[in-house]
């Protein structure tokens, strides 16, 4: 049943923060109860009878809707990863760069504060999609053919695209929506190929796919590799429910192992021993199969799970300096409107980069002669800007905007299969994890002008029509 009182749910999802909230004199359940609090909001709207989720297809075959993939990545990341990192800060798995202890309460109610300021977060995006989400998408254009073809055709000329895009500098912001797309067209070949038993689409999915994770161990970041390995499960689960299911906990597990470890061997001899990237990947398969590292390979997986995975340490630095000792401040919203001034008309333009960390050296996350980069998340932002009214606004609006885009493109773009899985998912892909909002408006005013941009060249190929009957959203899986 499609939600039957929109407002109740809404009120329910508060009520584990209100709870926290209540016994904040008492840290360790208020922040238990916060961190709880998340999977109980997953509850409520993707599994419950309460639920606001359209009815046009399967629960299981519309993950890629913001409610559920959006908000569980977001959410996941911001809320529910902050659990080693309290594991840690109360003794239950101490390591050597662990600072505090069970009984230093003052950062034990800090850590609480956080944790509660996330939970009001998650609440917010939750609430700001749930506004946003409708029974039926009314399709204002529909694809010509129902078959694979336009699939195979977009993820070819987005691949070449990107290609494109890297030989000029200007250009290089659209390379990695372009290769998202050309990878969740591949994605979605590949699964669509072996569930209709077609082996043309399948094997060209598959290799096309490949070449996208292949490329993203050449980067030496894990986010592309797990990002990659997100959107094949996501558009498998509809078909292979139990098979995802079945190798989703074991794959997360070896992931957290050696990717760590990956990372570092690879940055290491690529960015300061200047190796070529093949070189530097190479030595980093060899140290993952070399068993005399596995102390070295167990210490990085911990030290990423409890001070990396959750940006929770450096989000109580923020709290603990602001407003205490630094005023609320829009700067990251004034820094923000430069956006919108292309480099070409202004050559002296300042670096986002610096922008946004300048806000990370005054609150005193990092030291301004340290090569860290620790741009601010969303939640961080919010609380700049604000404090948790500032937070609730912010993720308010970002739940609204990020259903808001998704349902522009599910209508534009014939329905949920090109519109949200390859166009929503790949062009808005920074809103599954958030970034620092210079970024983020970046990201998003430049994506939009792509989505137009894909569009106008499917009207012009013939790929998409105008829907004139403008029937009922019916996807087809």
């Amino acid at each position: 049943m499609y939600c039957s009182n929109r407002t109740n749910l809404i009120s329910l999802i508060f009520v584990p923060w209100l709870v926290s909230e209540a016994v904040q004199l008492h840290p360790i359940s208020s922040y238990l109860i916060a961190w709880l609090g998340s999977f109980f909001i997953f509850y409520l709207t993707i599994i419950s009878p309460q639920r606001c989720i359209p009815e046009d297809i399967p629960i299981y075959a519309q993950v890629m809707r913001p409610i559920i993939l959006v908000q569980v990545i977001f959410a996941g990341f911001m809320c529910c990863t902050s659990i080693f990192y309290f594991l840690n800060h109360t003794g239950f798995y101490p390591d050597d760069r662990t600072e505090n202890s069970f009984f230093e309460t003052e950062d034990t109610e800090l850590l609480a504060k956080c944790q509660r300021l996330c939970l009001l977060a998650h609440c917010s995006i939750a609430t700001g999609i749930i506004s946003r989400i409708k029974a039926d998408i009314q399709l204002r254009y529909k694809l010509t053919t129902a078959g694979l073809r336009p699939f195979l055709q977009i993820g070819i000329l987005a691949y070449t695209a990107a290609l494109l895009a890297e030989l000029h500098p200007s250009l290089y912001q659209l390379t990695l929506p372009l290769r998202c797309i050309s990878c969740a067209s591949g994605a979605y070949l590949l699964i669509k190929g072996m569930v209709g038993k077609k082996v043309f689409p399948a094997v060209f999915g598959g290799t096309l796919f490949l070449l996208h994770l292949l490329s993203s161990t050449l980067t030496g970041y894990k986010e592309n590799i797990i990002v990659n390995i997100i959107v094949l499960a996501s558009i498998g689960f509809a078909y292979y429910r139990k098979w995802v299911i079945a190798l989703a906990v074991p794959l997360l597990v070896t992931l957290t192992y050696v990717l760590p470890t990956f990372t570092i061997v690879f940055r290491k001899q690529s960015w300061e021993h200047h190796q070529s990237r093949e070189e530097a990947r190479a030595q980093a398969y060899q140290t993952l199969t070399d068993e005399t590292k596995t102390p070295f390979i167990e210490k990085n997986s911990l030290d990423f799970l409890t001070h990396r995975l959750s940006e929770i340490g450096m989000f109580m630095t923020f709290v603990r300096n602001v407003p205490l000792w630094n005023p609320y401040s829009m700067q990251a919203l004034e820094n923000a409107v430069l956006v919108f001034v292309p480099r070409f008309f202004w050559d002296s333009k300042p670096s986002m980069e610096e922008l946004a960390m300048e806000r990370v050296y005054t609150a005193g996350v990092a030291n301004r002669s340290s090569a860290v980069s620790a741009k601010t998340r969303p939640v961080v932002d919010g609380y700049l800007f604000g404090g948790s009214v500032g937070i609730f606004i912010y993720m308010l609006l970002y739940g609204v905007l990020a259903q808001s885009i998704c349902n522009y493109a599910e209508q534009n773009f014939g329905g949920y299969p090109l519109g949200c899985i390859i166009i929503f998912n790949s062009v808005f892909q920074p809103l599954w994890r958030g970034n620092a909002f210079e970024f983020l408006l970046n990201n998003i005013v430049y994506g939009w002008l792509l989505m137009i941009c894909i569009h106008k060249i499917l009207l012009m190929t013939n790929t998409l029509v105008s829907n004139h009957e403008n029937n009922p959203h019916n996807a087809i899986l």
